[in-house]
Parts: structure tokens; C-alpha cells; sequence
């Protein structure tokens, strides 16, 4: 989710509720069997400016036009029975939910600025995100057939004028071994008395569970809100945390301590709501000594020694002592979360991975290192391997036929639900306001 700062999201609150108590509604459009209000209309300009979108065109156009085509799919969507997710879209809320009250400081604050209960808050966008996971489903399965051959791809690639054929970056295939040093027992038990002492401050009344998880919780997201999570269900956590988590029926009462593989938690339950729980929880890590460290680089460099004296194949060395989860059924490739694919550009590698990797070739084994896990937040020793190494160079069909297969579906999906749109168009109910029809719409049969 995009962040602004305090101050953008006070004045979009404030704007939007006084254009809300100053204005006189009235139904500007009629798509089928829904309006489309002024009020709709205002908000939706309000929330484009303070959010820095930009409007190409006047946005007493734009917008109505863009509302319009968004109850054609969820029209088409009811017709197909296409339904969002509930659970995905009571995620999606409550981290929307819980970034608003982070940055206005408040829950009671929230509500001050946006001049509406929460639970009035919580409504709106639940309708608002389940329509835009909606309509994202309804495109998706309209377009779910475009699916190229690898002869109209080729055809579509030498068909492209030079200029239109992307550059594309350095990118790189990397291979991981890591693992976490071993935490002396002495430190595993500090942590845990640590946790004790919170929970006896707790059940004695001493101390307010959520005023220690702001002190000294290591969750840094959550420590701000006072440990607390928001609602989520429990596949959204880690089994041995749920598990731990579901079970608590007393919010008077602090869990057992629950270890995971993030450290040592201690848990109070706040509120359940059906298949979904809001709880805070006090995280505490292990501290790894620089002995550790160094012991467990003297490890990964006794195994870098084997793979270079070919006693040892990198991968067979992944599956014997890697305790990264995510690379080790895969031989230690990693994937790129964010395309799906094992190639990555510099920049999307963690810093240390990257510093590594920038001065070697295909096939080399970097030196032992030490790195911070960024989903547990703690330190690993790790080498890497780089796989392979694809210099700058123009889009060509033999290193990057996937981007170019996503271009071409990309072009397709985007002439079929343009053309979609104009067929729906000529099927559907549609009145604009008179003065709300001299616009230059980007369809331009809505006025038949």
C-alpha cells in the first residue's frame, strides 16, 4: 500500500467529510440499474489529488466515465458469479485499517478526522476492495484464453520497430546456502525469563501488556500500535503461532511463551470475529554473539572449500545444510517475488547479497558472509553462487521470450476488454445528466 504522511491523510479525511456535509447529491448517470451520485464523483477527484494521481483530462469526465466502466464488470461479474474472496478482502482492510491508524496515532483519532465510527470506515472499504478484487477477477477471466503460440509471439516480436523493443537491465541467477548460527542455551534462557517477567508484570496489574510491547517488542510494525496485529485469519500466521494464538478464550490472560521462527513471543488475545482473531504480542530475539559468527563462518567456508575441490556439488551442499526454506527444494535458486522468475536485477537483491555478486563471474562461489534475513529480521551466514549473468542489452527472443510473451498477452488483453467495453456499452441501460454529456470519453457509445 502506497504511504502519504499524516498530513495528506488529515486533509483527505477532513475534505472528503466536509464536501460530504456541504453538498447536494443528485444522480449524475444510470448504468443498468445503478446510479452514479455527484458525491461519488467529488470524493473520488478529492482522493486523486491529495493521493498525487494524475487525471488525464477534466476529471468531471474521467471519473464518471471510470465508475461507469467499473459497474459494466461488476454487471458481467454478478451475471458470472464472480465473487471476491472475503477472507482476502478482510485482509486487505484491516492492513489499510491498521496503516491509517499508524500514521493518524489512533483509532479515536481516525474516527475524529474522517468524521465516521470505525466500524463505518471498516464498511466502506470493505466494499470498495471486495469491488476492485472483483473486477480484477472479472478481467482476468475474460481474458483468460489469450494465450499466445510461440509463432504469433515470434511474429509479433519481428513485427516490432526497433524503438519500441525494450532495453533490458542487468539481471542476474543466484543460488543461496545459509543458515542461522547456532544461539547458546544461556541466551535462549535470558530471552524467555525476559518474556516471564512481562507476563507476571501483566497478570499482577503492574505493568499494560501493550505499553511493554511499545518499550520492547522487537516486532517494530506492530510495537507501534502496542503489539497489536488487527484481525487476521489463521492461515495468515505461522502454524506454531496460531496454533497458540486461536486457542486463547481470555483477554485478562497472557499465552505461554511461543516460539517460532522469528524468536520468542508472548501473546494476548484482544477480540475473535468468526474465523478471525486481533491479538498483540511481545517479540523477543535471541542475540547471536560474534563467536557464533565467526564459528559459523568458519562452517560455510570449510564447505565452500569442498565445493572448489569438487569434493562437493553446490546443490547437494544446499540439501545437506541450507536452513533457508524458501531455496532448499530448489537447489538453492532464488526466486524473485516479485515476477515469479529466478532473474533478478541488482538493485532487487538484498545489499549484501548484491555487494557480493557484482564483481563475479558465472559459476563462481562467493566468500562466506553475514546478511539479514529480511522475513525474520535476524542475522544468517550465507555463500552464494552466481548462475548466471545477463549483461544490458535489447529484448531478443532467446534471452527474455517471457517478457515478450507478457507484452504481447498484455496488448491482446488490453484490445479485448476495450472492445468487450463497447459490446457492453450497446447492451446496457445508460443515461447521463444533460449537463454531464458534453465530455470527450475515451468510449465514446455512451450516449445512444
Amino acid at each position: 500500500m502506497k504511504k502519504y504522511s499524516f498530513t495528506v491523510l488529515m486533509t483527505l479525511a477532513l475534505s472528503i467529510s466536509v464536501y460530504a456535509q456541504m453538498a447536494i447529491d443528485e444522480v449524475i448517470w444510470v448504468v443498468g440499474d445503478e446510479a452514479i451520485l455527484r458525491s461519488e464523483v467529488e470524493e473520488e477527484r478529492i482522493r486523486a489529488q491529495y493521493e498525487g494521481q494524475q487525471i488525464k483530462g477534466d476529471p468531471y469526465c474521467v471519473i464518471p466515465e471510470q465508475l461507469a466502466i467499473q459497474k459494466l464488470f461488476l454487471h458481467q461479474a454478478e451475471l458470472d458469479s464472480v465473487e471476491a474472496n472475503e477472507a482476502s478482502v478482510s485482509h486487505q482492510v484491516d492492513m489499510r485499517m491498521n496503516y491509517y491508524i499508524s500514521q493518524i496515532g489512533s483509532k479515536e483519532k481516525m474516527e475524529e478526522y474522517f468524521r465516521k465510527t470505525s466500524s463505518e470506515i471498516r464498511e466502506e472499504m470493505m466494499t470498495t476492495v471486495r469491488n476492485q478484487m472483483i473486477i480484477q477477477q472479472m478481467q482476468q477471466k475474460l481474458t483468460s484464453n489469450i494465450k499466445p503460440t510461440p509463432a504469433e509471439i515470434r511474429r509479433y516480436f519481428n513485427n516490432l520497430p526497433m524503438d519500441s523493443i525494450p532495453m533490458m537491465p542487468a539481471q542476474v541467477e543466484v543460488q543461496i546456502l545459509s543458515f542461522e548460527p547456532p544461539v547458546p542455551i544461556e541466551e535462549t534462557e535470558r530471552v524467555k525469563q525476559r518474556l516471564r517477567e512481562f507476563t507476571e508484570r501483566v497478570q499482577n496489574g503492574s505493568s499494560d501488556f501493550s505499553m511493554l510491547a511499545r518499550l520492547y517488542s522487537e516486532d517494530t510494525e506492530s510495537a507501534k500500535r502496542g503489539g497489536e496485529l488487527g484481525f487476521v485469519g489463521k492461515g495468515q500466521l505461522v502454524p506454531e503461532f496460531a496454533e497458540v494464538a486461536f486457542n486463547l478464550n481470555d483477554p485478562k490472560r497472557v499465552s505461554r511463551i511461543v516460539q517460532t521462527e522469528y524468536g520468542y513471543h508472548i501473546i494476548q488475545l484482544i477480540e475473535k470475529k468468526g474465523d478471525r482473531i486481533n491479538c498483540r504480542h511481545i517479540l523477543i530475539r535471541p542475540r547471536i554473539s560474534a563467536t557464533d559468527k565467526i564459528n559459523a563462518i568458519e562452517k560455510l567456508d570449510s564447505i565452500r572449500q569442498m565445493i572448489l575441490a569438487d569434493s562437493l556439488m553446490f546443490e547437494q551442499a544446499v540439501i545437506r545444510f541450507s536452513e533457508d526454506k524458501n531455496t532448499v527444494m530448489n537447489a538453492g535458486l532464488m526466486i524473485n517475488p516479485n515476477t515469479g522468475s529466478s532473474k533478478f536485477e541488482y538493485q532487487e537483491l538484498a545489499p549484501e547479497i548484491s555487494k557480493q555478486i557484482y564483481g563475479m563471474n558465472e559459476g563462481d562461489i562467493s566468500q562466506p558472509f553475514v546478511m539479514m534475513d529480511q522475513q525474520k529480521n535476524r542475522e544468517v551466514c550465507a555463500i552464494v553462487k552466481l548462475k548466471k549473468k545477463t549483461d544490458v542489452h535489447r529484448a531478443n527472443l532467446t534471452d527474455d521470450f517471457q517478457t515478450i510473451r507478457s507484452m504481447l498477452e498484455s496488448k491482446l488483453s488490453a484490445e479485448y476488454i476495450h472492445n468487450w467495453i463497447l459490446k457492453k456499452q450497446q447492451s446496457t441501460f445508460i443515461q447521463i445528466s444533460p449537463e454531464w454529456q458534453g465530455c470527450d470519453f475515451e468510449y465514446p457509445n455512451w450516449i445512444h
